[in-house]
């Protein structure tokens, strides 16, 4: 592919390492020393060029819905940011990592950048010669960590539900890094790669054969904590809460009537409340049956009670029935007389003048309809450019 004049114009010579396409004909350039982003003429900006050098003292990321901030920040510049599409974001961190770390002698001559990984505030990055670690908001800063292959003295993975525990022993110590099962198979394959081809070896055995040492195993287990045998079991069939609040209550009922049975008093309480209710019950019946031979009313038919109501008569309900079906036929007599009122007048003719407003009205809705469609394509057009980071 070609690259723009602008662009050429900046490289001093500089061969183009990498390239990263972020839309349209917007892009970006990686060359050993600098970041050069190139936007192409849009609606929202003209062409240009930027360059950001790779010496900076950090570089942070600032991940939206649509779009990602590159923020690098230098000692004396302070800080320069530029903005890529979401979905470019891994294609574009990469490179730029990559020349970050050679800007700041972090990587030697000839060494590459296999693989950058971010697990939330965690970022491992992956070269021919070492792995990197840095923990934070930054993706890289000063505080970063790094294990070089040939301190290297053990690999090891421990395997969990959740997250994959790699254990590297570098310079006699053990160091645990966690990663998320959903990428910890590549990581596993990538690191296992990386040392293999360092140590020029084809295995996992053959590279802890390799590069062991006679204190692999007492170094491995540094820092283990013995938290013993666990705990007792717990009762595994406690008393139900409910039954024992009942017995509880009836037991200090029982100790206050001097009772020893506590259920006793309850069922005695049950049976005295029940007889009432059946004497009470036939004297409300007795009082009906004389209020119906003085031809009084019950207290149910005084009250509404739902058991006396009756229903309306059928003669009312038919009454109403009649009244609305008469009032329909009223009504649709009076459309009927309306439309044959109608149909016996002349049929209109065309009318020149109206034919001429129709005429006229379809070509304004063409003309419309081509702005309207001019308008969506602009619109399109600067949703992606606004997409891009524009």
């Amino acid at each position: 592919m070609s690259v723009p004049g602008i662009v050429h114009s900046t490289l001093d010579g500089e061969e183009i390492a990498a390239r990263v396409s972020l839309g349209s004909d917007d892009e970006l350039f990686i060359t050993p020393t600098r970041t050069i982003v190139y936007r192409a003429d849009g609606l929202l900006s003209d062409e240009s060029a930027k360059e950001f050098p790779h010496d900076a003292d950090r570089l942070t990321i600032s991940e939206g819905r649509r779009k990602t901030k590159f923020t690098l920040e230098y000692a004396l510049d302070g800080e320069r940011s530029f903005t890529v599409p979401s979905g470019t974001t891994d294609d574009v961190l990469h490179p730029v990592l990559a020349g970050v770390l050679n800007g700041n002698d972090i990587t030697d001559a000839g060494e590459t950048v296999v693989k950058t990984y971010r697990f939330s505030e965690l970022t491992l990055i992956i070269t021919s010669d070492r792995l990197v670690k840095h923990i934070g908001g930054a993706v890289w800063d000063g505080d970063y960590e790094e294990y070089h292959f040939g301190d290297v003295t053990n690999l090891s993975f421990e395997d969990g539900s959740v997250a994959t525990q790699i254990v590297l022993v570098a310079d006699g110590r053990p160091q645990r890094i966690k990663a998320p099962n959903e990428e910890a198979n590549d990581l596993r394959e990538r690191l296992q790669r990386a040392l293999f081809d360092y140590h020029d070896v084809g295995s996992l055995e053959e590279l802890n054969e390799a590069i062991g040492d006679e204190d692999e195993e007492t170094t491995s287990n540094e820092g283990s904590v013995d938290f013993g045998g666990g705990v007792d079991p717990l009762d595994a069939d406690p008393p139900d809460p409910d039954d024992r609040d009942v017995i509880d209550e009836g037991a200090a009922e029982a100790e206050r009537s001097g009772s020893t049975d506590p259920l006793a008093d309850a069922g005695a309480d049950v049976g005295a409340s029940a007889e009432p209710t059946r004497t009470d019950s036939a004297e409300n019946e007795n009082q009906r049956s004389q209020s119906a031979m003085r031809g009084e009313s019950t207290p149910n038919e005084r009250t509404g009670d739902p058991e006396s109501e009756t229903k309306p008569p059928e003669a009312e309900t038919g009454s109403i029935f009649e009244d609305a079906v008469e009032t329909d036929a009223s009504a649709a007599e009076a459309a009927i007389e309306a439309a044959n009122s109608d149909s016996g007048t002349a049929t209109p003719k065309t009318d020149p003048e109206l034919l001429e407003r129709i005429e006229t009205l379809e070509a304004a809705v063409e003309r419309q309809t081509e702005v309207i469609e001019q308008q969506q394509e602009t619109i399109e057009q600067l949703i992606a450019e606004l997409r891009q980071g524009r």
